[in-house]
């Protein structure tokens, strides 16, 4: 049997031990007397780093555990709790890349326009910007609009065409196009690299678009290499591309898998997922970055009543739950106030979910007429023509007038004042502490957190009027998350997933965007959550029969080195674990001398694959690989043809091991 069928056999016998266990590691559940805490055995100091690194980082990599074991668990997690003490080069200097994440909204529209804005410069109704380089990519814009608009036209009138002869005629063009495509690359290749853009430009329309669109490699590697950010950005624009939700994303995946601050990545993240807002909305195109940055990242760890203003006046919000657009019935905007009573324009989106996503909870103690209510006190907040990108805005012709009776109380009429009293007042409720701390507990404990720690975490919430740092530091400090029951038992998400196979294997993730595309095939496209839920963080959301497939084939192609072109390098990190003394021998082979090494295990492994292979599990899962699934890479590896290549035996067992439920859990 070739190997590629017996890796694809035994993948296929770890995906259904991953399913099993899916089913049963659940937290078992600890026997206590009727009023006494239950005592539950705490981890081992190494346990303890590893716990910290593997819920507040995207996974540790080499050397993380003993670093954090150095510096003291508590003294790490401090630390990341101010991560502007932080230093973190990598990534600034990875992010200067993606020029649009530092643009603000109405200049990111022009930078990037989106097809209303190009069809408007194709009829004349609007002008194309005066920089020269971008009014070129907007000429190459409008030919490609006016081009579709004419086949769309034309569409019933072409003689038909058998489909094997159309699709030899499709092949035949394809090909021409890159032949003629790689021509005019080469032409452009001869200039100074800071002229290529502008040598682009001077090309006819018709050669713009049959480079963008063409260009084969190496020409096009060899393009990007040279291009400035700006430059590969204007490139990308022509070619099609929808180029801010590409940066973001990738800014995204750089963060989690090179970032010093990984608490303020993880906190973003979570925080994300429960004010979401879906990027391919309309103008939240042009918003998302700003909202991510400005609303979310900054408020990350500081008071969640600045967090839940923040989300809540971005225009990113105010667009995704259409409170820009929600209008008071009896506002001025609506007519004459006191005119027939009916609906005419009020939007319940944001105030239902503010409240039962946000603040509350679905349990919260609120009614429909809350919801109404809630909504009217909201009019009023709206945005400054969100197709210009402008910013948000209060307009008191929209705002119902009047006084609301909201939750039990009565509100008067006080214009934008009503709103922001009606969010401090949730924000600071009991059911929006128990809720945010249910939910903070879920994502870094269990699935189904204790109570009892829940509350806990509920009371600090209340005296420290909403401080996300002090919430986090009594989820730390419990028992609970320093106890054997809680350890390993969150299944990570498949962002959590792709960023710890890059930090364990210390690998340059040299192709972002190829790993928004593996992120977004295994069921989470980063910011495209279209329902205000966000991405779940529980196991029985990504813990099925096909997921684990896509993330065992992932594991098999990452260690092959065929995810984009990214190249793993399996002795490398196998020398950085020994040289680093992070990764031990296992103690049956302690003592082997050089001469036995070929020799056969009981396992049936030759005694330096063996050894290789408890280096390798030590540094990716800390060595816990459970006897099924060892026995499992064990047969693999014994029934595998001989290779000459030591390299490739290290890439299967790599592929192995990432692909064990052990490696799935954190």
């Amino acid at each position: 049997m070739c190997r590629n069928a017996l890796l694809f056999s035994v993948l296929m016998t770890i995906a259904s031990i991953v399913s099993c266990l899916a089913q049963t590691r659940k937290p078992a559940p600890v026997p206590s007397r009727h009023g006494a805490a239950a005592v539950l055995p705490p981890l081992t100091d190494e346990e303890r780093a590893i716990q910290m690194l593997n819920r507040f980082t995207y996974g540790p990599r080499p050397g993380d555990v003993e670093a954090v074991m150095k510096a003291g668990p508590e003294a790490w997690f401090e630390r990341q709790l101010n991560p502007d003490s932080i230093p973190d080069p990598v990534p600034d200097k990875r992010l200067a890349d993606f020029p649009s994440l530092y643009l603000p909204p109405n200049e990111v529209l022009v930078e990037f326009p989106p097809g209303a804005v190009v069809r408007q410069v194709a009829d004349g109704k609007r002008s194309a910007p005066p920089d020269p380089v971008l009014e070129g990519a907007y000429e190459v814009l409008v030919a490609v609009s006016n081009h579709r608009k004419m086949e769309q036209a034309q569409q019933g009138n072409q003689p038909e065409v058998a489909p094997e002869m159309a699709e030899a005629q499709k092949v035949a063009q394809h090909k021409q196009q890159q032949a003629s495509a790689a021509v005019l690359a080469d032409e452009v290749l001869a200039f100074p690299k800071d002229q290529r853009i502008q040598a682009i430009m001077k090309m006819p329309v018709d050669q713009r678009i049959t480079l963008v669109a063409f260009v084969p490699d190496p020409q096009r590697t060899l393009l990007f290499n040279d291009f400035s950010p700006h430059d590969r950005e204007i490139f990308n624009l022509m070619a099609g591309m929808q180029v801010i939700d590409s940066e973001l994303q990738q800014a995204k995946v750089l963060r989690a898998i090179l970032s010093e601050r990984q608490l303020q990545e993880v906190m973003t993240d979570f925080w994300y997922n429960h004010f979401n807002v879906d990027l391919t909305k309309g103008p939240d195109r042009w918003y998302t970055p700003t909202y991510e940055r400005d609303a979310i990242r900054a408020h990350a760890l500081g008071k969640f009543r600045d967090l839940l203003l923040a989300t809540a006046q971005h225009p990113a919000m105010l667009y995704y739950l259409d409170n820009w657009s929600s209008i008071g019935p009896d506002s001025m905007a609506a007519g004459r106030p006191n005119q027939k009573k009916r609906d005419r324009g009020l939007n319940e989106n944001y105030g239902r979910e503010v409240m039962e996503l946000h603040t509350v909870g679905v349990n919260g103690g609120y009614t429909q007429a809350d919801v109404t209510n809630l909504a009217k006190i909201m009019t009023g907040w709206t945005i400054d023509q969100p197709e210009q990108g402008g910013g948000s805005v209060f307009d008191p012709r929209k705002h119902e007038p009047g006084s609301k009776k909201w939750f039990g109380q009565d509100v008067k009429e006080d214009g934008y004042a009503e709103g922001q009293h009606a969010l401090e007042w949730l924000a600071a409720q009991p059911q929006t502490a128990h809720f945010i701390s249910y939910k903070l507990a879920q994502r870094f404990v269990a699935d189904e957190p204790p109570e009892e720690l829940v509350d806990r975490m509920a009371k600090t919430y209340l005296a420290s009027d909403g401080d996300i740092k002090e919430v986090l530091r009594t989820m730390v400090h419990s028992p609970e998350f320093d106890s054997q029951k809680y350890y390993r038992v969150k299944v990570k998400t498949p962002l959590e997933f792709v960023a710890s196979v890059f930090r364990a294997t210390d690998t340059n993730p040299s192709n972002p965007g190829a790993l928004v595309g593996v992120i977004g095939r295994m069921g989470e496209p980063l910011y495209q959550m279209q329902v205000p839920t966000g991405y779940s963080t529980t196991a029985d959301h990504w813990m099925n029969s096909a997921a684990i497939v896509d993330r065992l084939n992932f594991s098999l192609q990452f260690a092959n080195s065929k995810v984009g072109g990214i190249k793993f390098d399996a002795p490398r990190l196998l020398a950085e674990g020994l040289l680093a003394g992070t990764a031990t021998p296992p103690a049956s082979l302690h003592g082997s001398s050089h001469t036995q090494a070929v020799a056969l295990t009981s396992t049936g492994l030759p005694s330096g694959q063996e050894e290789a292979l408890g280096l390798m599990e030590q540094m990716l899962v800390d060595g816990k690989v459970s006897e099924k699934i060892n026995d499992v890479i064990h047969k693999e590896l014994a029934g595998a043809q001989p290779s000459n290549d030591p390299a490739q035996t290290l890439n299967t067992m790599t592929a192995l091991i990432l692909g064990s439920p052990e490696f799935q859990m954190h």
